[in-house]
């Protein structure tokens, strides 16, 4: 059927209308896009360059689009960042930093008061072999690392807020650089070191008679009486445990997952980590101030224990009387005894019994 030209013109001009108000009706904006541009506008003469909905929609958790392929390429921001910052500049820090504050005073306190412990009666001159020469080098190896990682750790973790005023960017950058450097290769070595120093201290460490007692009296800290205890007293015992064993693994496996980033852990399995590594570092230090402390100024001779593998018997009597009369009865086997009182050379000799 064919159609008059005044039909078919105005067919044609009935469909390119229709078209063209498609187009202009796909182009046009809805009502909500309008309130946002709206939104956005004004906001952009309030408050300059704030683009809330983007970063809203970036931070929401939903995949993205990156050219980047790899676990964790698909996030832009992600908020549990902002978290772990916060908790990390903010609780860990500042309870962390006012806790080894507040200890080394009470140290310092604690010494003034009552000063170094001595013994209630003289030296007899007759020496004990209370650690080995392999006993001394194993914890030797450890005390050095944790000196280190421990000044090093606090430079990268408080350096920003109490070096950087003190001594200006550049030399802090030198020691910021030097600082983490240290701290990263001397960190595996550490964890070795408190590998040995469990397999080593282990067999003297478990709970025996007497441990109880030592701690409902504090070892005699406050008495000024030493409480029996056989060669670790309790105190000692816990520090064993709770301290190279517990504490020592925590800060040694999230070391090792904080240096080596190259294993794909993702950026969550990174920040809890360091929460937990920089947690157990601070209760890593507070128990080692105590124990520093109490093997040097605290108590005398007990750093020639650990310096020259000796002590004297009347050492080992007031401060480890179970372990003492367990040499003396013979019941410990392999203990040297060797006696200084006389002139020259060491030369064995026996415990009176």
């Amino acid at each position: 059927m064919r159609h008059s030209p005044v039909v078919r013109v105005a067919g044609a001009l009935l469909f390119a209308f229709s078209t063209l108000w498609s187009f202009g009706a796909l182009a046009q904006p809805g009502a909500n896009e309008q309130d946002e541009a709206k939104e956005q506008a004004q906001r952009e003469i309030t408050q300059p360059l704030n683009n809330s909905p983007v970063w809203n929609e970036v931070r929401s958790g939903a995949p993205q689009t990156t050219t980047v392929r790899g676990r964790e390429t698909d996030v832009l921001i992600q908020p549990g960042g902002q978290t772990w910052r916060s908790l990390r500049d903010g609780q860990i820090a500042v309870y962390g930093g006012w806790a080894l504050v507040g200890l080394i005073l009470l140290i310092a306190g604690f010494y003034a008061v009552k000063g170094t412990m001595r013994l209630d009666q003289p030296p007899t001159g007759r020496k004990l072999l209370r650690f080995t020469l392999l006993d001394r080098l194993i914890h030797w190896a450890t005390a050095i690392t944790f000196s280190i990682l421990a000044i090093t750790g606090l430079v990268l973790f408080f350096g920003k807020t109490v070096l950087l005023p003190l001594i200006g960017y550049t030399a802090f950058s030198w020691l910021a650089i030097l600082a983490k450097n240290l701290h990263n290769f001397v960190g595996p070595l550490f964890a070795v070191c408190t590998v040995l120093l469990l397999v080593n201290f282990v067999r003297d460490n478990f709970p025996q008679r007497g441990d109880w007692q030592w701690i409902r009296h504090f070892g005699g800290l406050f008495s000024g009486k030493d409480t029996p205890s056989y060669k670790f007293n309790a105190g000692e015992k816990l520090w064993f445990w709770g301290g190279a064993c517990v504490l020592g693994i925590i800060v040694s496996a999230t070391g090792f997952v904080l240096d080596f980033p190259n294993f794909d852990q993702t950026r969550q399995t990174m920040q809890i980590a360091n929460v937990l590594h920089a947690t157990g570092a601070v209760l890593f230090m507070l128990g080692g101030l105590g124990h520093i402390y109490m093997g040097t100024l605290g108590m005398a001779g007990a750093y020639d224990a650990m310096k020259t593998g000796y002590v004297d018997e009347q050492w080992a009597r007031e401060h480890h009387e179970y372990w003492y009369n367990d040499i003396k009865s013979g019941k410990i086997p392999g203990n040297v005894v060797r006696d200084n009182s006389a002139q020259g050379n060491p030369v064995p000799a026996h415990l009176p019994r």
